[in-house]
C-alpha cells in the first residue's frame, strides 16, 4: 500500500523528530512528507467529504495504494500532536486506523487504505458494484460495534464522532471502517464520551444524536438513498402515517428480491427506535448492538 511504502522509505530519518512531541513518542504513527501527501491528493482537490471538523481527501499513491487524508482545522500545534497520539492508540476492526500525519500549510492525518471508497459511492454511484443484503447487515453491525468500542472500551477521554455514508469507508472485503473520529473541540455538535471508568449513571450529552445518526444510516442502507442533511427526508418517511404501506416501495431497487424480508423488518424496527429516541435515548449503543446481532443472527466480527 502507498502509505506503508512511504512510511518505510522516510520513517527512519524522522523517528528522532517524533520524540519532540510534548506528549512523548507517537508510537505506530509516522510523520510523512507534506510534498508527497499534497501530490497524492492532487493538491488537496480529491475531496471525499467535508464538515465543520475538516475536509477528508483521497490520496492515490504511485504504486496504486489509496488512503484517506483528513485536514485538521482550528487547532493549536500541541493539541494537534495530542490528537495524533490519542487517535493512534485506537484499534478496532471497524475504525479506520491512523497511519501517519503531516504538517505544512495544512495539518493532516493519514489513515489506512480505502480500496473500495466510501459507502455513499456504493449506494449512489450506478457504476459501483451494488452492495448485497448481507454486506449491508454487516456494515450496520460493524458501525454499531465501533461505537460500542469508542464508548466503553477505549481510553480516549472525549472526541467528536460523525456517522454518515460519506465518512464510512469500505476496505477490500467491504468491511465498514468509521473514519470521522477526532478530538473534541469547542463548538459544533460534538459527542462528549466519558472515560471507560465512568460509572453507569454518567450522562453523555449528545448520545441521542449519535444513536439518531445510526438510525439514519440504517435507513440509508435499506433504501439506498444518501441523505447528507441530517436524514430529514428519511426520518419524515419512517415516522409518517403511510410508512407501512410505502415500505416496499422504499427498498433499494439494487437489492431486487435478494433480501430476507424478516431481517429487513427487524432492521427497520431498530432504525425507528434509534430515531424515536431523540434527546433521551431509550437504549444504549451496546443494547442496540446486542439486539441487532441476536435478532439478525449475524455473528460479531
Amino acid at each position: 500500500m502507498g502509505v506503508d511504502r512511504l512510511i518505510r522509505r522516510i520513517g527512519p530519518h524522522l523517528l528522532p523528530w517524533l520524540h519532540k512531541s510534548p506528549y512523548g513518542p507517537i508510537l505506530f504513527v509516522r510523520h510523512l512528507s507534506y510534498k508527497d501527501i499534497k501530490k497524492a491528493t492532487d493538491g488537496f482537490h480529491r475531496i471525499i467529504y467535508c464538515n465543520s471538523h475538516g475536509t477528508a481527501y483521497m490520496a492515490r499513491f504511485q504504486d496504486g495504494g489509496v488512503a484517506l487524508v483528513k485536514e485538521v482545522t482550528s487547532q493549536e500545534k500541541d493539541v494537534f500532536y495530542r490528537e495524533v497520539q490519542l487517535l493512534g492508540r485506537l484499534h478496532h476492526r471497524h475504525l479506520l486506523p491512523l497511519r501517519g500525519f503531516s504538517t505544512g500549510n495544512k495539518r493532516v492525518l493519514i489513515f489506512d487504505s480505502i480500496e473500495n471508497g466510501s459507502l455513499k459511492e456504493h449506494l449512489s454511484d450506478p457504476l459501483k458494484t451494488p452492495l448485497n443484503w448481507r454486506t449491508r447487515l454487516q456494515i450496520a453491525i460493524g458501525v454499531a460495534a465501533a461505537l460500542e468500542y469508542l464508548l466503553l472500551f477505549s481510553d480516549l477521554p472525549m472526541y467528536h464522532v460523525s456517522i454518515t455514508s460519506s465518512s464510512i469507508m469500505l476496505d477490500e472485503n467491504f468491511t465498514a471502517k468509521l473514519s470521522d473520529v477526532s478530538l473534541l473541540s469547542s463548538g459544533g455538535n460534538d459527542v462528549t464520551v466519558p472515560h471507560a471508568s465512568c460509572p453507569e449513571e454518567c450522562v453523555v450529552p449528545d448520545r441521542g444524536n449519535l444513536i439518531l445518526q445510526l438510525g439514519v444510516l440504517i435507513l440509508e442502507l435499506i433504501t439506498g438513498q444518501c441523505s447528507e442533511e441530517g436524514g430529514a427526508d428519511l426520518i419524515q418517511w419512517v415516522q409518517g402515517s403511510r410508512f407501512a404501506s410505502s415500505m416496499h416501495k422504499m427498498i433499494d431497487p439494487d437489492l431486487g428480491n435478494n433480501y430476507n424480508s424478516s431481517e429487513l423488518k427487524r432492521l427497520l424496527t431498530v432504525a425507528k427506535l434509534c430515531i424515536k429516541s431523540g434527546d433521551k435515548p431509550m437504549f444504549s449503543i451496546p443494547q442496540i448492538l446486542h439486539y441487532v446481532q441476536k435478532k439478525l443472527d449475524v455473528s460479531r466480527d
